[in-house]
């Protein structure tokens, strides 16, 4: 068992195994289940409403939820019906109803800056900066709005190209914009950027995923449970989401402090060959 000992000694000394002592101090799986849950609950009811009034065509929210998973046609019927025509939810909404969403929605907003505030260790914000909260909601809400736009387009020549490269320059920057706003400016730009890129990598990924493995489990989850098969596919979807954008971020944090000390160990291996140079 010695070749054992050595492997696990390799691996809690080495980059993977700081980042998963990290993640496993913050209980990343468990916010990561807390963020679907919320997110479920808050966000996408004020989302059904804010795509039923998307001017680009009214699409509504079952075909952005459908686009961001990445479905097959059949699957998505399913999440289709899941969720009720944009007309229908306009008509049911009223202002207070609107307010409260918006509300709950701003709570959202304080479970990312929670997880973004373990990942980097920094205490919690005072409560008077829950304006920013609201700042990122209204963000996030333009963000989705202007994919959706993208993502409905007509296909032309070279049209997949820009769009695909419009929906990865979009991402990084919200979410690079979207750490150092929720920290409070308390981490410098440049340690949020390897997040950023982190986080867009592994939602590319996940979109991949979804389209081999949760499209088909709508189908048949669909036909084995009715409607409650679906809810649970997107409630894993959005588990996946959760875990990618706090675990984005601890990539980042993983790879920018490694950048740091691979420099510290180049400077000590230089010093040392330049020490034994004159001996020898």
């Amino acid at each position: 068992m010695a070749w054992f000992h050595r492997m696990h000694g390799s691996f809690r000394g080495s980059a993977a195994g700081r980042g998963y002592r990290r993640g496993k101090d913050m209980e990343l799986m468990h916010r990561a289940m807390g963020f679907a849950a919320l997110g479920l609950l808050t966000l996408v009811p004020l989302l059904i409403v804010v795509a039923a009034t998307d001017p680009a065509g009214g699409q509504g929210f079952a075909q952005w939820l459908a686009e961001g998973l990445g479905v097959s046609e059949a699957s998505r019927d399913e999440v289709e019906r899941l969720f009720g025509t944009p007309s229908s939810a306009l008509e049911s909404t009223t202002g207070f109803g609107l307010a409260a969403l918006a509300a709950f929605g701003v709570t959202f907003g304080g479970v990312v800056q929670t997880g973004y505030e373990k990942v980097w260790g920094v205490p919690p914000a005072r409560w008077h900066t829950m304006w920013r909260h609201l700042v990122w909601l209204a963000v996030l809400v333009g963000y989705l709005l202007l994919s959706s736009y993208v993502a409905a387009r007509p296909d032309g020549a070279g049209d997949l190209a820009w769009r695909a490269a419009a929906a990865l320059v979009s991402a990084w920057l919200f979410f690079w914009w979207s750490q150092r706003l929720l920290l409070g400016g308390r981490v410098p730009w440049a340690a949020l950027l390897p997040g950023a890129v982190s986080t867009v990598t592994g939602l590319a990924g996940l979109w991949v995923f979804s389209h081999l493995v949760f499209s088909p489990l709508i189908a048949s989850n669909a036909v084995a449970y009715g409607p409650v098969g679906t809810v649970l596919v997107i409630q894993s979807w959005l588990v996946g989401v959760g875990f990618v954008v706090f675990g984005g971020a601890l990539v980042g944090r993983v790879l920018y402090e490694e950048r740091w000390h691979i420099a510290r160990v180049a400077r000590r291996t230089l010093r040392r060959v330049a020490q034994r140079g004159p001996r020898e």
